[in-house]
C-alpha cells in the first residue's frame, strides 16, 4: 500500500525547467552636439558595440512543480549579460563573471495567488517604467526614474512579495517588502529597508495602474518616497501610454522629481513604431530636463527582430541626463544637450 501510495504521489508532482535568454546587440553613436568641454573628454562624442538596445540581454532558468491541490513550487534564476564583450555584466551585476541579479527567487503559487521570496524587480520601479514604450533600454529609454540611488532602485535583494492571483475580474497587484538587515544596535536600523504596492486593473484594451513605495537610506535624512501612475489604451491602429512618477526625500531641504511620460506605439508593416516624450522636473531648481526618443522594431520572425532608435535629450541648468547605448559609457556635461543612435539586432530563445 505503502509502495502505490509513493508512486502515485510522484506521478502527481509534475515538474518543468526551462532555459531562456535574449541576445541584442548594435552599433551606436553618441554625442553632444559638438558642444566640446574644454580640459575635459567628457560628452564629446563616441561610437561602438553596444548591447540590449531593444531588450535586455540576459540567461536564465526557470521552473515549476506541481505539488498537487492547485499548489505549485516554482523558481526563477536570471543574470544580465554584455554579450557585445561576453561578460556578466548587467541587471546590477559588474562582471565580468556570471550573476543572477536579474532575478533569483522562490515562490509558493495557487488559488490565494503567489508568495515569492528573494531579489527581483522593486514594484516601484515596474509602476515607473510601465508607460516607457522602449521598455527602458537602450538610448530611447525613459530618465524619469531612479534618482535617489541606493534607496529607489531598479532591483532589490532580500525581499519578499505577495502578488494577487489573476481571477480577479481584471485586477492585479503586488505588495513587496525588503529587509535592510541592520543590526538592532546600528544607529539607523532601518536602512536598507524597502515597503512598495501596486495595484492595477486590465480589461481588454485598458491597463492602468498606481504604485507606491518608501526606501531607508543611510539615515533618516536619506528616505525617500515614490508616487506614480500610468495608463495605456489599445486602439488597434495605435497604442498611447501617459504615466506620472514623483520621488522625493526627506532631507532637511526636500528634493522632490516629477516626470511626466507619454508614448505610443503603431503597428507599420512588419514591424512597430516606437515614440516617446519624458520630461523630468526638478522642483525649486532649473535643473530640468526633456527626452524625445523614436525607433522601429522590423519583426524577422516571432523571435528575431532588427531595431534602430533615435534620441535627443535637452538639459537644462546643471542637469545632466543622458541617452548612451548599453555598453557605451559617456558622461553628459551639466547642462549640455545630447543625441543617441543605435540600430541592432535581438533573438530571444
Amino acid at each position: 500500500a505503502l509502495a502505490v501510495l509513493a508512486a502515485s504521489g510522484a506521478a502527481m508532482a509534475q515538474s518543468s525547467v526551462t532555459l531562456f535568454g535574449i541576445v541584442d546587440t548594435g552599433v551606436g553613436y553618441i554625442d553632444n552636439g559638438g558642444n566640446e568641454v574644454a580640459g575635459s573628454t567628457a560628452g564629446q562624442n563616441k561610437y561602438g558595440m553596444t548591447t540590449s538596445g531593444n531588450a535586455t540581454s540576459r540567461l536564465g532558468f526557470r521552473g515549476v512543480e506541481d505539488l498537487g491541490g492547485g499548489l505549485k513550487a516554482g523558481f526563477w534564476l536570471e543574470g544580465g549579460m554584455s554579450n557585445d564583450t561576453g561578460t556578466g555584466e548587467g541587471g546590477g551585476a559588474a562582471g565580468p563573471g556570471f550573476e543572477f541579479k536579474r532575478r533569483s527567487t522562490i515562490s509558493l503559487m495557487g488559488g490565494f495567488g503567489e508568495v515569492r521570496l528573494g531579489r527581483e524587480l522593486t514594484v516601484g520601479y515596474v509602476n515607473s517604467t510601465a508607460a516607457d514604450v522602449f521598455g527602458d533600454n537602450g538610448v530611447g529609454a525613459s530618465i524619469g526614474k531612479n534618482h535617489f540611488a541606493g534607496v529607489i532602485e531598479t532591483r532589490k535583494g532580500n525581499g519578499i512579495s505577495y502578488i494577487l492571483p489573476s481571477n480577479l475580474g481584471g485586477f492585479y497587484g503586488q505588495v513587496q517588502y525588503v529587509f535592510g538587515e541592520q543590526l538592532s544596535s546600528a544607529a539607523y536600523d532601518k536602512a536598507g529597508d524597502y515597503l512598495g504596492a501596486r495595484l492595477g486593473y486590465r480589461n481588454g484594451p485598458l491597463d492602468t495602474a498606481i504604485g507606491f513605495a518608501k526606501g531607508r537610506g543611510a539615515s533618516a535624512a536619506d528616505d525617500a518616497d515614490q508616487f506614480n501612475i500610468f495608463a495605456s489604451y489599445d486602439l488597434g491602429v495605435v497604442k498611447p501610454f501617459i504615466g506620472f512618477n514623483q520621488e522625493k526625500n526627506k532631507a532637511a531641504v526636500e528634493v522632490k522629481y516629477q516626470s511626466y511620460l507619454l508614448g505610443l506605439t503603431a503597428p507599420v508593416g512588419p514591424g512597430t513604431v516606437r515614440v516617446s516624450y519624458n520630461d523630468v522636473d526638478l522642483k525649486n531648481s532649473a535643473d530640468d530636463a526633456q527626452k524625445f526618443a523614436i525607433g522601429y522594431v522590423y519583426d524577422l520572425s516571432k523571435r528575431t527582430a532588427i531595431y534602430g532608435t533615435y534620441a535627443h535629450v535637452k538639459n537644462k541648468g546643471a542637469a545632466a541626463f543622458g541617452a548612451a547605448p548599453g555598453g557605451l559609457t559617456f558622461t553628459t556635461p551639466a547642462g549640455q544637450n545630447v543625441n543617441g543612435y543605435e540600430f541592432g539586432i535581438r533573438h530571444s530563445f
